[in-house]
């Protein structure tokens, strides 16, 4: 999506308009909260960088607490639920930032090459965190968790974010390209702002479930590569 001219006086709704998307969750939550974030920001004077650092910094915050009380949530020192509290709020503020950076760029033409770059970058970092919560909760409610697994989910859990990195050029395609809300809620299972979401519902209610969880999401990210890969290999042939 194009840069916009700034509005002299800019809304909610002009930092949402020039939202990526990211889906149906992502859209109606993520980018809405983001546009409030972006309008404070740009009121504030703020460049986007500074909402990616504060992205970058609450995701890894959030991330390293439920790493840390993994072990307590396990042995019934702490409530799960003050945890998965805490993970849903800090890692959907880090989202809806995350998303907010963007919008501030655009709105008010401060988009860069090095901002760019920074984002995916704070991306990466904030992500790895993120698997490394969820598998350090897997592994502290199942020990027996095999290292095999948490290493596929990790690797696996990375191709949405080089997917999504891959389709914002010009040579983007999509498997699927309609816009039909049963597409779109099937696609939830790939909206990062729904992901987390569900993550941090587990982390709450049920961490025992975190083992299923990484399962869950290693197969889905790794269906997701293989079908890529032969979409992107039939439309080279």
């Amino acid at each position: 999506m194009s840069t916009l001219a700034e509005p002299s006086h800019p809304t909610v709704a002009d930092f949402h308009r020039v939202n990526r998307g990211g889906g149906l969750f992502s859209e109606s939550i993520s980018q809405w909260i983001g546009a409030v974030f972006a309008l404070v920001a740009q009121r504030l004077g703020l460049r986007p960088t500074a909402l990616t650092i504060t992205n970058l910094v609450l995701g890894l915050a959030t991330s390293v607490t439920v790493v840390a009380l993994a072990g307590p949530v396990a042995a019934g020192e702490v409530p799960a639920w003050v945890v998965g509290l805490l993970a849903l709020v800090g890692w959907q503020i880090a989202y809806a930032l995350d998303c907010a950076d963007g919008q501030l760029a655009r709105v008010t033409g401060q988009g860069s090459a090095a901002g760019a770059r920074v984002d995916v970058l704070c991306d990466v970092a904030a992500q790895i965190a993120l698997v490394a919560a969820l598998s350090a909760t897997a592994v502290a409610q199942r020990p027996s968790t095999p290292t095999w697994l948490v290493a596929a989910f990790a690797g696996t859990w990375m191709v949405n974010l080089v997917t999504s990195v891959m389709q914002s050029g010009p040579n983007a395609a999509s498997m699927v390209t309609s816009t039909s809300l049963p597409v779109r809620l099937v696609k939830l299972v790939r909206d990062y702002g729904a992901v987390i979401f569900v993550a941090a519902l587990i982390l709450a209610v049920a961490p025992a479930l975190a083992f299923w969880a990484i399962i869950a999401f290693t197969i889905v990210n790794g269906g997701f590569l293989l079908a890529s890969i032969a979409f992107s290999a039939r439309a080279s042939l």
